[in-house]
């Protein structure tokens, strides 16, 4: 078996790979419910399976002697802008109350900082 054959199969095996994700984001899309939970699934497909399409379009490419990189700046863009434009869509769910709210923060100056508190509790000191 030549090398030729082998990556064939390889770009073969990331083609199913791909369709699989596709087919489960697709069901999810359609079987979920509640927004938030909608959105995760379109979001894996557009980052893993549309990425080994990609890949698999690029080995292809590279065995017929058409080497082209034209997949891997499409696969880079889409891995930078999917969860930024998926982080905007769960924000304005959030915002519009469509969906449940995350819990409120604690209302002392150690949340999100690196303060420590002054007095520790007793269970984080049995846990030290």
């Amino acid at each position: 078996m030549t090398l030729d054959a082998v990556l064939i199969y390889i770009a073969g095996i990331w083609l199913l790979i791909g369709a699989i994700f596709a087919l489960v984001g697709s069901i999810g899309l359609l079987r979920f419910t509640d927004p938030m939970t909608r959105l995760h699934a379109p979001t894996k497909v557009g980052t893993v399976g549309i990425g080994a399409l990609l890949l698999a379009g690029m080995i292809h490419a590279f065995v017929t002697g058409d080497g082209s990189i034209h997949e891997l700046l499409i696969m880079s863009f889409l891995f930078v802008t999917a969860p930024i434009s998926a982080n905007f869509i769960a924000k304005v769910h959030i915002h519009r109350r469509t969906c449940e709210t995350p819990p409120e923060p604690l209302k002392d100056k150690t949340w999100s900082t690196l303060d420590v508190p002054e007095e520790r509790p007793k269970a984080v000191e049995a846990e030290a």
